[in-house]
């Protein structure tokens, strides 16, 4: 089975300095018969990089927004108003929260979506929360949520917060589900942020399967990891053989170079405009 990723937007520039970057993630997978955008970044310049690419978001099957951070979300309204509702919409059971980030004491800005459940619903798309532990859009290609805690040393930061009515509570990031393409040689995991820590995720998802992970595509949250967090983490790649690190985004410059210098050969440097193809 072919399996096909697209940075289409992403903090870092591309090679020749022709696309648009910006902080935020936007990728698209085409595998399995099947044209899925993973993400749609911050502002929408990634619908730019399309038309740039050649790529028909027309014709997409899926659309699946991996938490409701404005960097991950962003672009969704655009896309709906330039036309694009033919796809159906998979997200997680809540991501509508009111997600904010504290900045200092008592002063919180709102990071979330910026549109609503009622916005969705105008438009007639058709959308899927993910409440249960796997759910298959196809027999290949499945998304993960729900994700147990396997150590002590990930711990979601908690300057995220969600508002409930008058009160700030911790983010907990019960609406972030993950992508993940069953290919021949193993799984391919895509994250957005993976603020849950992506050592559960990925200990979830061998759980869950009892298959090996064979690449890591996106983002890690690893820009907030000290060093032990980050060798510790570095040694688990290297216990379960991972084949693909392609990290971006969130994983934050000194994380990428720490594995692009200890993983030479397993490394992609996933900026704007990298394509990775698995035959």
């Amino acid at each position: 089975m072919n399996l096909k990723i697209t940075t289409l937007i992403e903090n870092n520039n591309d090679i020749n300095n022709l696309l648009f970057n910006e902080h935020g993630l936007s990728l698209y997978i085409e595998t399995d018969g099947m044209k899925i955008l993973f993400d749609t970044g911050q502002s929408g310049d990634f619908i730019k990089n399309t038309e740039l690419l050649k790529i028909d978001l027309s014709k997409l099957d899926y659309i699946v927004l991996s938490h409701g951070h404005y960097d991950h979300t962003g672009g969704f309204r655009k896309l709906v108003d330039e036309d694009y509702t033919s796809y159906n919409l998979i997200v997680g059971k809540s991501f509508f929260n009111n997600k904010y980030k504290i900045v200092e004491k008592d002063n919180y800005k709102y990071i979330g979506n910026s549109f609503d459940k009622e916005y969705v619903n105008q438009n007639n798309i058709v959308v899927k929360y993910i409440k249960e532990d796997i759910f298959y859009i196809t027999e290949n290609i499945m998304i993960f949520s729900n994700f147990k805690k396997s150590n002590d040393f990930e711990q979601i930061n908690k300057i995220f917060q969600i508002k409930q009515d008058e009160n700030y509570v911790a983010d907990n990031f019960s609406d972030e589900i993950v992508l993940v393409v069953k290919h021949e040689k193993g799984l391919v995991v895509i994250v957005g942020c993976s603020h849950v820590g992506i050592i559960n995720i990925l200990e979830t998802i061998i759980e869950r399967t009892g298959m090996s992970i064979y690449g890591i595509v996106g983002g890690t949250h690893l820009v907030e990891a000290d060093e032990q967090r980050l060798k510790t983490t570095m040694n688990y790649f290297k216990e379960k053989n991972i084949c693909i690190l392609a990290m971006s985004h969130c994983t934050g410059k000194y994380a990428v170079e720490k594995i692009r210098h200890e993983f030479v050969d397993e490394f992609i440097y996933n900026n704007t405009g990298n394509i990775i193809e698995m035959l």
